[in-house]
Order: structure tokens, then C-alpha cells, then sequence
């Protein structure tokens, strides 16, 4: 599973947008978000599909799809109630 192209991230762009205005969250390349210094969110494409992978317990990335709307706001909704549930 390769990291998302460009390309792909342009089709990814109205989630990255909500990505990007979470307190605490910083991109530092697109696409590649961190908290604090330590890596926190990427995305990933195969065959499959696309996939975030996000360190919603604060130690381990969990593998979540992002192929639909509602997947979207899953991996929204996932996002900010680990950062509410101060994990990160």
C-alpha cells in the first residue's frame, strides 16, 4: 500500500480542509498531518481503495477507509473525539 499520490489528495481536498482547522493539528506536507512532533494522520491508496491511517489512541495507526462521504465523517467524527478525549 503506497502513501496517496497528489493526485489522489485533490479528491481527498474538502476532508483535508476540515483536517486542517482542528486545534492542534498542524500538516506539515500534504496530506501528512502531526500533533505535537510526533506523526498523527496519513493517507494511503491501493486496489482497495483509500485508507487513513490515524493514531486515535495516541500509540498505534488505525487503518480507516475513506472512499465514501460517510467514511469521511467517520474518520471526522474519530479524529475529534480522540483529540476531545485528549489521547493525542
Amino acid at each position: 500500500m503506497k502513501h496517496a499520490t497528489a493526485a489522489t489528495l485533490t479528491t481527498l481536498e474538502p476532508l483535508l480542509a476540515e483536517l486542517r482547522t482542528l486545534p492542534g493539528v498542524v500538516e506539515r506536507k500534504p496530506g501528512t498531518f502531526y500533533r505535537r512532533s510526533r506523526a498523527f494522520l496519513h493517507f494511503h491508496e491501493d486496489p482497495a481503495g483509500l485508507f487513513a491511517d490515524a493514531r486515535l489512541d495516541g500509540s498505534t495507526f488505525a487503518r480507516l477507509p475513506v472512499n465514501t462521504v460517510q467514511e469521511r465523517r467517520a474518520l471526522l467524527t474519530a479524529v475529534r473525539d480522540a483529540l476531545a478525549a485528549g489521547k493525542l
